[in-house]
């Protein structure tokens, strides 16, 4: 039948319809065609076999615009979208920014299309040395962390900066590092906790889909690569890795990816309503999930063989803009090497003779890796970090430092504080004071290096300067040195007073250990720098 004889054949339906007073819908055979500009996850490449079915099947066609999730999230500001729709692995982190901007806005339509959780994709020797200390065998984001920290696990993972599944990886570990199993709070991340996982961090890229080719061409320097369940399934299956990774879920949970497609011109909502039909089509889903390994919509939808695990507890993401910041900011720049440095100033004056010494000599060992505990797991010193140890009584007795890269420095480090020689008076602030000449020494010499100081002390100052002196002497000091932090830590009979003013005025805070374990104390502060 020709065109002019459907056209007239549709008109002649219509009007009998009219005369009957029915409605009755009539179409052409062709669908109408329209094309729409869509921004969209680098990931989404891979639906592109699919986007020509899409095309012969209703008449749309998708002009891809490719870029990271938290870039296309960036690009979105509203009331100047510059495609009709946006199609990301997840719009949380735009969502929070239209939130945390106060406009008026009517937010896009958006509809999810398919899931995958952010995974570990762990090599099987690595997965099974990790189960064998975990309890019940189940690995958590704090076993994964011990284990970079300690150096025997390193990973590739997207930059959080760029794109979701780095972020929402990010998101991940410092949920299960707070431990509090809601949704991140500013006190949550008011220090980082993360230094120890990011030393395990070997590998990074802008992009998802680069940073899983790299992988593959690193294989045999990297222990686990940190992405999308889809990722891992498809590059276990593209026969480029020596020994497919296994599929670690922790048990602490993992933010789940919906991918959502956003209606940005309302004009297009005809289009975008065809397309949503199309894509959650019981065939479509099937093709999508058969493809690109993602998880569909439909919870009744069979899974193929290979997504038949439960996702697993999924985490909530922050609702506060201030907290992703915060995140972002510790991680910093993932191509600079992450290792600080920390000036332990412990009071060996002659009061801590007996169980007091014994529970600081406890409190380091806790440090090396003996604290099993969830906390302990990220607070651990880590590969690569220096730790100084000052040892004074009337004076400093002496200075020994260490720099951390792997298990053959644990007994090194207990060494610091294992001697028995004490003081016989505590010079609090002139051991101070000689700590920031130290200090003054290494930003000068290593600019950038995360540096923090930590002040232990179990009685009053009757030594040396006075913390008058101290303070006069600190606010002349380069600005680089003045801008480390020192945190104290009250013992015994110290005077609180005295160690929340020297704290406060280098930016520090002070921690009392007298309603709390030395080792909790310590553990609170771990993680403070700059």
């Amino acid at each position: 039948m020709s065109r002019l004889s459907r056209l007239t054949r549709c008109a002649a339906l219509t009007l009998a319809a009219l005369v009957l007073g029915s409605a009755t819908a009539c179409t052409t055979d062709e669908p109408r065609r329209i094309s729409l500009s869509v921004l969209a996850g680098s990931e989404l490449a891979d639906m592109a076999p699919l986007l020509d079915d899409l095309r012969k099947d209703t008449g749309i066609t998708l002009e891809m615009d490719y870029g990271g999730a938290v870039d296309a999230g960036n690009a979105l500001a509203p009331g100047t979208y510059r495609h009709d729709l946006a199609w990301l692995s997840s719009d949380r982190w735009f969502q929070l920014k239209m939130k945390e901007s106060g406009r008026n806005a009517e937010k896009p339509l958006t509809t999810s299309i398919m899931r995958s959780p952010v995974v570990i994709g762990m090599k099987p020797a690595v997965a099974a040395q990790l189960r064998r200390g975990a309890p019940g065998g189940q690995i958590s984001w704090a076993d994964v962390a011990d284990a970079a920290a300690e150096g025997s696990l390193g990973f590739a993972m997207a930059d959080p900066h760029h794109t979701n599944s780095g972020l929402a990886a990010l998101v991940g570990v410092a949920t299960a590092a707070a431990g509090t199993g809601g949704v991140l709070r500013p006190g949550d991340v008011s220090c980082d906790r993360l230094r120890g996982f990011f030393s395990g961090h070997r590998l990074t890229d802008d992009s998802t889909a680069r940073l899983t080719d790299a992988f593959a061409r690193r294989q045999d320097g990297l222990d686990a690569l940190i992405t999308y369940e889809s990722e891992v399934l498809a590059l276990n299956s593209s026969g480029r890795l020596r020994t497919p990774l296994e599929i670690v879920r922790p048990k602490d949970g993992t933010v789940l990816s919906d991918y959502p497609l956003l209606l940005l011109d309302p004009s297009k909502r005809a289009a975008y309503d065809r397309l949503v039909e199309w894509l959650k089509s019981e065939r479509v889903q099937k093709r999508i999930m058969e493809r690109t390994q993602r998880r569909p919509i439909d919870p009744g939808l069979q899974r193929i063989p290979a997504l038949r695990e439960p996702i697993g507890n999924a985490l909530y993401f922050p609702d506060q803009q201030a907290v992703v910041d915060r995140l972002l900011a510790d991680y910093g720049d993932p191509k600079r090497d992450p290792a600080g440095h920390v000036l332990f100033l412990l009071d060996f004056s002659g009061s801590m003779r007996g169980e007091r010494i014994e529970q600081l000599r406890a409190t380091f060992a806790g440090l090396s890796g003996a604290d099993d505990s969830r906390s302990g797991k990220f607070v651990r010193f880590h590969r690569g970090e220096t730790v100084t140890v000052m040892r004074f009584g009337g004076r400093v007795l002496d200075e020994r430092s260490v720099t951390y890269s792997g298990p053959r420095d644990v007994e090194r480090l207990r060494t610091l504080v294992a001697l028995d020689d004490f003081g016989d008076a505590t010079a609090i602030w002139s051991t101070l004071d000689h700590a920031y000449g130290k200090v003054a020494a290494l930003v000068r010499d290593r600019p950038g290096v995360p540096l923090s100081v930590v002040l232990m002390t179990d009685g009053e100052n009757n030594a040396g300067l006075g913390l008058d002196a101290f303070v006069r002497r600190h606010a002349g000091r380069p600005d680089a040195a003045r801008a480390v932090r020192t945190y104290t830590v009250r013992y015994g009979e110290a005077d609180t007073a005295e160690l929340d003013r020297a704290a406060r005025a280098t930016g520090g805070r002070m921690v009392d250990a007298t309603a709390q374990s030395l080792l909790s104390a310590f553990k609170e502060i771990r993680g403070c720098v700059q």
